[in-house]
């Protein structure tokens, strides 16, 4: 399985690296929201949380699923290369339509399945994209919810409310870290453009990750990120300025973020540093068990999913297209064997993957699941 970004036909030119400060600012607040993804920064995570205002944490919440289970589109850069400030980048994200703003803010995504409606439509002018849009977020809590709810009703005001939030997070904490890896990151792009410019983009791609490769058949010439879902973007799109931008990322591993959305520039977040897992004690039959309960292709594929975010059982089903109970057998093997924690929100019950626990099964089946 993979993410394919369709390239037939784009000058070499075309392909450009560069940092992003929304992007990273996107990535520093994913950390903050599932550090558990991020071992070799928890101690960042909670020092940097520890010193935030009350207030800021609040609003940090109510808006986190624009960056916890799955980037929004709206915290990647939108140009053929990334802006050197943050202020610029906010601008560029002021300039899109309500429709598109919307339909990017609010899509949460379940086993790849997109919310914005049958051809892409925002939940502005979907009804199906938006009652898709506010189950999702009332089964990550009331606060979301009204999130969504008032992100639906006056987009004006809310895209408003988001822009202050990201411009709070900076004078807060954001400013000074992007101070800080600014020099590493600008390095890391440079390095790999250089290496585009005098050697090939097969060279280039294979320093990003060896995931991300450069196929070319009979079909055209396709940058390929293996990744546990199926998605394709195309580099030469109607009415998008032609290309593929790669962003590198200190907060990145091992998330490989990849945006596909039609009508969005292709764009490649990676991470420029890996840092090992630590593997941590376990008897035999314990990792026997784990191991027995992911046995099986659909298991494989709920770990995905959970490692990204809690989810209900109707969640699970409507995405994978399996009924209630055959999710819930998956989830009861996984769980039996410690691999899952629940949690109740109302009426809604929330799964979400222990990756410690499976950060002990080995540093590369954690990487595969949430990359």
């Amino acid at each position: 399985m993979s993410v394919d970004i369709d390239i037939t036909g784009l000058p070499q030119e075309r392909v450009t690296f560069g940092p992003s400060p929304l992007a990273e600012l996107g990535a520093a607040l994913h950390v903050l929201s599932e550090s558990g993804h991020h071992p070799g920064l928890r101690g960042w995570a909670a020092s940097t949380a520890a010193g935030l205002e009350p207030d800021l944490l609040s609003r940090m919440s109510e808006a986190e699923f624009l960056w916890r289970s799955t980037r929004s589109d709206i915290l990647l850069p939108g140009r053929p290369a990334p802006s050197a400030t943050l202020a610029r980048e906010l601008d560029m994200v002021d300039e899109l339509d309500d429709e598109t703003y919307v339909g990017a803010a609010l899509e949460i995504n379940a086993a790849g399945c997109e919310l914005r409606g049958a051809g892409g439509r925002s939940p502005l002018v979907d009804d199906a994209a938006r009652d898709a849009a506010l189950e999702r977020a009332s089964a990550r809590g009331p606060r979301q919810l009204d999130f969504a709810q008032r992100l639906l009703r006056d987009p004006a005001a809310a895209r408003a409310w988001i822009r202050r939030l990201l411009e709070d997070c900076d004078e807060a904490f954001f400013a000074g870290v992007w101070q800080r890896v600014l020099p590493q990151l600008s390095a890391d792009a440079a390095e790999k453009g250089e290496l585009l410019r005098r050697r090939s983009l097969t060279d280039a791609l294979k320093a990003v990750s060896p995931t991300v490769a450069l196929e070319e058949d009979a079909r055209g010439r396709r940058i390929t990120v293996d990744k546990l879902s199926h998605a394709r973007a195309d580099a030469v799109q109607q009415g998008v300025a032609p290309g593929v931008t790669f962003v590198p990322s200190a907060f990145g591993w091992p998330h490989l973020i990849v945006r596909h959305a039609p009508g969005w520039r292709p764009v490649v977040g990676y991470p420029v540093a890996s840092p090992e897992v630590r593997p941590g004690p376990g008897t035999s039959e314990l990792v026997e068990k784990r191991l027995m309960a992911l046995a099986h292709p659909v298991r494989i594929r709920l770990c995905w999913e959970l490692a990204r975010a809690p989810c209900t059982t109707s969640e699970l089903a409507k995405g994978f297209g399996m009924t209630a109970p055959e999710v819930s057998r998956h989830l009861k093997a996984l769980r039996e064997a410690g691999m899952l924690t629940t949690r109740r929100h109302g009426r809604y019950v929330q799964h979400q993957l222990d990756v410690g626990v499976v950060a002990r099964l080995g540093g590369d089946f954690l990487e595969a699941i949430l990359r």
